[in-house]
This record gives C-alpha cells, sequence and structure tokens, in this order.
C-alpha cells in the first residue's frame, strides 16, 4: 500500500520553542489580516470607509486629553487584574473570582471611606483602604485555595460561586448604605470633602492609578521571574508531583499565591473606587475579571507583555462604543468588529504553539 495515501493530508505537530520576534511576527500579521477581514464585513453590511470607522475607533479612546487619560485609567483597571491572576494561572491554578474578589476589595474601600472619612487624614484613609482591600481580595482568593490544598476541591467552580457570594454581599451593603434613600445606589462617597480619594498628581486624576499599578506590575515580573517563591509557583504548575519530589510544600504554595492574587485583584477595587468611579456597586467590576483572563492568557503571564495586551482590549472596547454612537449602528456590529480582531489574535496563539505539516513535508522546523 502506498505510504503517502496512508498519510492524513495535514498533521497538527508542537512546536519545541520559537523565537521571539517570530511569535510577535505572527501576531502582527494576525491583527493585520483582522483587520483587513473587519474592513470587508464593515464595508458589506454598512456600505461605511474602513479607514473612516477605524479613525472612529482611535478617536474613541484618544481623541481628547480626557478620553485619552480615561483609556489610561480603564487600562491600568485590566491591567492590575491581569497582574493579579498571573501567579495563581501560573500555578495552574484556575482563578475565576477575581470579580469577587475586585468586589470585596472595592467594598472595604468604600467602607473605610464612609466610616472613616471624617475621623482621620486622607493619606492614613489611603494608607488604611489600601491595606484593608487587599486584605479581603486575599482573604476572598485563599478560601478556595485552602480547600483546593486540603481536599482537593475543582478552583474553578468555588472561585466561580464566591463571585456570586461577593455581589449578594456588595448588594446588601448598597442598600445598607444607600444615598439618597430608596435611591437603592451608594452615590458618590465624600464627594464634598472627597476623602479617600486618589489626589491628583501634577494635576492628573488618574495618573496615581497608573504609577500604583505599574509598581505591582513590576513587583510581580519580579516576583514570578526572580525569587524563590515565583520558581516553586513554577514547578507546581508543571507538575505537583515533581514539586512534592523536591521538597517543595505544595500546600503551603498554593495558598500562598492564592494570598497574593486575591490581594492584588482586591486592590483593583481600592483604585476602582478609590481611584476612579467613588462609589461602589455590584457592576463596580464590570466583567472585567473575565476580561482579564484573556489578557494574562494572551501575555502568557509575562506583566510586561499585559500591558500591552490591556490596553488593545480596552482600545477595543471604546473604539466599539464610538462607532456604535458616531455611525448609529447597534452595539450588535461593534462587538462583532471586536469579535473579529479578539478571534484572530487569540487564534494566532495556536500557530505560534503548533505548525502544521502537510503530506508529504519532513517535521523540521
Amino acid at each position: 500500500m502506498n505510504r503517502k495515501a496512508t498519510e492524513p493530508f495535514v498533521r497538527i505537530v508542537k512546536r519545541d520553542g520559537l523565537p521571539l520576534w517570530h511569535s510577535w511576527l505572527i501576531r502582527l500579521a494576525a491583527l493585520a489580516l483582522a483587520l483587513a477581514v473587519c474592513a470587508a464585513v464593515i464595508f458589506a453590511i454598512v456600505r461605511l470607509n474602513p479607514l473612516r470607522v477605524y479613525g472612529a475607533m482611535w478617536q474613541g479612546a484618544f481623541g481628547s486629553a480626557k478620553r485619552g487619560w480615561i483609556t489610561l485609567r480603564d487600562t491600568m483597571m485590566l491591567l492590575c487584574i491581569g497582574v493579579g491572576l498571573a501567579p495563581a494561572f501560573k500555578m495552574r491554578f484556575w482563578n475565576i473570582g477575581a470579580e469577587g474578589q475586585i468586589l470585596v476589595g472595592g467594598l472595604a474601600t468604600a467602607a473605610c471611606m464612609i466610616y472613616f472619612g471624617s475621623a482621620i487624614p486622607t493619606w492614613a484613609l489611603l494608607l488604611l483602604t489600601f491595606a484593608v482591600s487587599a486584605a479581603a481580595g486575599a482573604v476572598w482568593g485563599v478560601l478556595p485555595a485552602f480547600f483546593k490544598a486540603r481536599y482537593g476541591t475543582n478552583e474553578t467552580l468555588f472561585t466561580l460561586m464566591m463571585n456570586y457570594v461577593a455581589i449578594q454581599l456588595t448588594a446588601f451593603f448598597v442598600a445598607k448604605w444607600e444615598n439618597p434613600f430608596g435611591s437603592n445606589t451608594v452615590g458618590i462617597i465624600n464627594q464634598t470633602h472627597k476623602s479617600g480619594w486618589f489626589p491628583a498628581v501634577f494635576g492628573q486624576q488618574y495618573l496615581l492609578n497608573a504609577l500604583l499599578v505599574l509598581a505591582l506590575t513590576v513587583f510581580v515580573f519580579i516576583y514570578l521571574r526572580y525569587t524563590k517563591h515565583g520558581y516553586e509557583t513554577a514547578v507546581v504548575g508543571e507538575s505537583e508531583r515533581t514539586a512534592r519530589y523536591i521538597g517543595i510544600d505544595v500546600r503551603r504554595v498554593i495558598i500562598r499565591t492564592m494570598l497574593l492574587s486575591g490581594a492584588i485583584c482586591g486592590l483593583a477595587g481600592f483604585t476602582a473606587v478609590a481611584g476612579a468611579s467613588h462609589t461602589i456597586s455590584t457592576s463596580t467590576a464590570g466583567g472585567r475579571g473575565f476580561t482579564a483572563i484573556i489578557v494574562a492568557w494572551l501575555a502568557r503571564f509575562n506583566t510586561f507583555v499585559m500591558i500591552l495586551t490591556a490596553a488593545l482590549l480596552v482600545f477595543l472596547e471604546k473604539g466599539a462604543i464610538q462607532i456604535a454612537t458616531q455611525y448609529n449602528l447597534n452595539d450588535y456590529a461593534s462587538q462583532m468588529i471586536t469579535g473579529i480582531i479578539l478571534f484572530f489574535i487569540l487564534g494566532s496563539e495556536f500557530f505560534i504553539n503548533y505548525r502544521l505539516i502537510f503530506r508529504g513535508k519532513k517535521e523540521a522546523d
């Protein structure tokens, strides 16, 4: 029998490794192809010039100084959550509970602002809310970690369910703190004296948000890449059996890593309440805990690369809103453009990790 006739037409082979420049070239090619497909879809559906639509997306994100700073603020928020997820995902602990950790961090921040806003200076209140929000997020992260380490529970389901508990807890306190009475909202906390609000730095309202998140980005990069704890996290993620064999306390690593992951996600709630909205509601996280999973995954848990992925996703979000408004399109049309771009970018990861071998071709890379 002819050997070639029995071979599959195409085989999928995992790559041993790919140069960094080559992987980024694949991602850029995927982005260019996505923009070309989007251009064809835009013209086919609404008969608009695609270049004008892309220009509108840029205007939506950076069309004015105010828009630029809001884009930066939202990018830093998403980046903070992605940075928080990085240690857990590096350990192959699938923390799907960032939404809840953000909410309890924001809830702790709001509580400090409400109860201590008139009692202590703003600088002391900010330090207090920083510590309390990180502690709240850490507690919310360590609960599923403890049960995973002690009883082998499923962390995906556990962390997901913790989100719903956090939502109901937030709803309870929103009802308790509602202002004005009957509005079912907390309103702007400390609106008159702004106690607990992030101060403007060099005249920029959201610069402190960026500085705090960038500091966390550098810290987690160093922690994962150059510390003993980061090494143990990576080993546990590769193989718990190997980690135990070389003397690593797997239970301790799981709990310690989720303490860090939850604390950073709690700080995302701190920046959302004290540094942006100055209020708390069940929509404070706004689904960003799930979006940040894409941020962390695309960057392969490299926190510096996460800056680019977070910026891209926020740009697409702002651009989608702008083109829907400017061209009187419904949300589905703008979200379709965003979805096409994300599909191609996510799909490019397949070609970075795997290659196709067609019938009759050698496997030499």
